[in-house]
């Protein structure tokens, strides 16, 4: 009594075992953030912005893995029918050539899903802008405290002209023949 050999069909059950754990992995843990989030909103739970920012990070990689996951089960590939086709001709029975089967038109699919990379690209910008306020802000004070000097230097000097003003023996005269009388040493306008 010969054994009809089981290769192909210990193979696709083995590999069809893994992908059912890994799908169940992939919800659960999708399932378990989601109830998660619900809980905190009915639980009015306070939740600080940076802990907020990364829970949707994460929300949004796990809605990238369950749409993978979706496409994986109701898609069908090429690689599942030559699998199939294998297992038949196994069996003794070929319901056709592996050379039949044509490439796939499908789309490859980007490792990291586009709304990780969308919500990374924000947080960065979101990043810069406060770098550049920060700088922003120091040139500010930079200038202020530029200005509060300059200011400083121009009341000394106002005070130090009033103070000069005040202890001048004022010599009355209108050297420029503008019709004013002046001082001749400080140079104060006569009331």
């Amino acid at each position: 009594m010969s054994q009809q050999p089981t290769g192909f069909r210990d193979l696709l059950n083995s590999m069809m075992k893994r992908r059912w754990y890994i799908t169940a992995m992939v919800l659960g843990g999708f399932m378990l953030i989601m109830g998660g989030i619900f809980a905190s909103i009915i639980g009015n739970t306070v939740i600080a912005g940076e802990w907020k920012e990364l829970l949707l990070l994460l929300l949004g990689a796990f809605i990238g893995s369950y749409g993978k996951i979706i496409d994986y089960w109701f898609s069908d590939t090429d690689k599942d029918k030559m699998l199939v086709q294998k297992m038949d001709e196994e069996d003794g029975t070929s319901m056709g050539s592996v050379n039949d089967i044509k490439e796939s038109n499908k789309p490859v699919a980007p490792l990291i899903p586009d709304a990780f990379v969308t919500a990374a690209a924000h947080a960065h910008q979101t990043n810069m802008v406060e770098l550049d306020m920060k700088k922003d802000q120091q040139e500010h004070d930079q200038m202020m405290a530029k200005d509060q000097q300059e200011h400083e230097q121009e009341m000394e000097k106002l005070e130090f002209e009033y103070q000069m003003h005040r202890q001048c023996d004022h010599e009355w005269g209108d050297s420029d023949y503008d019709g004013e009388l002046e001082c001749q040493k400080c140079g104060k306008i006569k009331d």
